[in-house]
């Protein structure tokens, strides 16, 4: 049976999908990109602050989900320069202790809005 979670704190969808679908224990977080959640405006900086509002938008689903992100056990990353996959990486690490999840980081052409990121996850709650 599919649960949707929704967080207030997160983005809100911009499209026909939802934050996340939690099927049993494990849930499927959608794609998170640097929107404020609370204006839903792209926030200002460079790769390192606009992957820390990404990982913070993920953490809001997680949070909504009944999880933390120590839960997350498989992360996409899309970037659109990999050559930025070096800071994103430093970034992680404030979110993330070890043992850190399972990560692909995919270069990719173009992601919505013209964002340089977007991350999707995978989570398994205890």
């Amino acid at each position: 049976m599919k649960e949707v979670i929704h967080s207030e704190n997160a983005p809100q969808a911009i499209g026909a999908y939802s934050q996340a679908i939690k099927v049993g224990k494990t849930v499927y977080l959608s794609g998170q990109i640097p929107l404020d959640p609370a204006t839903m405006i792209l926030v200002d900086g460079d790769i390192a602050v606009q992957a820390g509002r990404v990982f913070g938008n993920l953490q809001a689903v997680a949070k909504a989900a009944g999880g933390t992100l120590d839960d997350v056990v498989k992360l996409t990353v899309f970037l659109v320069d990999l050559s930025q996959f070096a800071v994103v990486n430093e970034v992680m690490k404030k979110y993330f202790k070890q043992p850190f999840p399972a990560r692909t980081t995919i270069q990719v052409a173009a992601l919505p809005k013209e964002v340089p990121i977007e991350i999707d996850a995978i989570m398994v709650l205890n």
